[in-house]
């Protein structure tokens, strides 16, 4: 009978703790990067002896020192010594010359014992800075322990991985999951607080991704508008098979001001049909950009369009602000990374309410998208919530 008893839990190892905290301080640090790296990972160190932090740094700038260099600088500006001390680092230190010199030559020098790192670097060009540390006698490994650590570097790691760009569909909803009312009210549901921090996050991406339907009923500007300069000017870009995109809209008026993308089907680029208007949109500003149908009634290939976004745009980051439609053939074609969702105190109760998403086919829970819950935060009523697609394998 005693083999039917459920075996005893597997001890964590001693150190688990510590790396959590001190990679969890270093992850904090790194998402202050977040618009203002890119393409280059957000990347955070903390440098400790036991649980005594000394110094820390974070990635500010592309092109920029790097974390593990600004955290020995804090040090120095300090005056401490950190020979034999701990880097906390939330990706594996870079082990080559591009525009900064190899972290892995920073750490070595510093005289530090051992360092530990949330994820290993997938570009294979900046990879191999463990193996270099532990030649030069550097304790060099990796830690699971802080999710929010190794999530970190999860948009960097798609990026170099499958060439795709990182996808943030932002949606505001009730407590029941309706995004408007039957008759598509939906102005507002979230709060000023909440709308401050779409405002924050449009800033930060690179693109921001919404269909033709929305534009033609809600005339977006899809701008950041804060007390501040944005960190980045984010492309707009919509998706609009047919080239229908009304010239008087707001997207196509201002778009010398904040560049805008029409992604049209391959045939209405260059069909005599759309002469005319290309050469209008052009005038305006407007890009257009062919990507391949996917056939009667199923709308452009959104994967190719996010490549081509990539690519050829420079994109390392979308936001989607879209309507159920696009929303739904993203989450069908598997593409959305993380989901921002405001949820508001309110309830409809009405079944016509508009959803988040349509278009699935989901007779079963398990042909649901599995998103893991990252982040919370309370925006003075409303409830912001961060979520991560959740790989297969985890």
């Amino acid at each position: 009978m005693l083999s039917h008893l459920p075996l005893p839990s597997p001890v964590p190892p001693a150190h688990d703790h510590l790396d959590r905290h001190m990679l969890d301080r270093a992850a904090r640090l790194a998402l202050r990067g977040f618009g203002s790296v890119e393409p280059n990972p957000m990347v955070g160190c903390v440098i400790a002896r036991g649980d005594q932090v000394l110094a820390s740094g974070h990635h500010r700038r592309f092109g920029g020192p790097h974390a593990e260099a600004l955290a020995l600088a804090d040090a120095r500006a300090k005056n401490i010594d950190v020979r034999g001390a701990t880097a906390y680092v939330t990706l594996e230190p870079c082990a080559h010359i591009g525009k900064q010199p190899p972290c892995t030559d920073a750490l070595i020098n510093a005289g530090v014992a051992e360092v530990v790192f949330a994820r290993s670097d997938p570009n294979p060009i900046a990879a191999g800075g463990a193996v270099i540390l532990r030649r030069a006698g550097i304790s060099a490994r990796p830690s699971d322990a802080s999710p929010l650590a190794t999530g970190v570097s999860a948009p960097f790691v798609k990026r170099v991985t499958t060439g795709l760009p990182w996808v943030i569909a932002k949606w505001a909803q009730t407590i029941d999951g309706r995004v408007a009312t039957r008759t598509g009210e939906s102005k507002w549901i979230s709060g000023a607080w909440a709308r401050r921090r779409v405002h924050l996050l449009r800033s930060r991406v690179d693109a921001i991704l919404t269909g033709i339907g929305t534009v033609v009923a809600d005339d977006p500007l899809l701008t950041a508008r804060l007390h501040h300069a944005p960190r980045r000017i984010a492309k707009r870009v919509v998706t609009d098979s047919d080239f229908s995109l009304p010239l008087d809209s707001q997207l196509a008026t201002t778009a010398r001001e904040a560049p805008t993308l029409l992604a049209v089907e391959r045939s209405m680029a260059c069909t005599t049909y759309t002469a005319k208007k290309r050469a209008a949109a052009d005038q305006l500003g407007l890009t257009i950009v062919p990507i391949a149908d996917q056939g009667p009634g199923n709308g452009l290939d959104l994967t190719e369009l996010l490549r081509t976004l990539h690519f050829e745009f420079n994109v390392s980051t979308i936001m989607v602000e879209a309507g159920p439609g696009l929303l739904g053939s993203l989450f069908e074609a598997d593409l959305i990374d993380e989901a921002v969702v405001y949820i508001a105190p309110m309830l409809l109760g009405d079944d016509q309410a508009r959803s988040v998403a349509v278009g699935r086919v989901a007779e079963k829970l398990s042909n649901a998208r599995k998103f893991g819950l990252w982040r919370v935060k309370n925006l003075q009523g409303d409830v912001e919530l961060t979520y991560r697609k959740v790989e297969p394998n985890e």
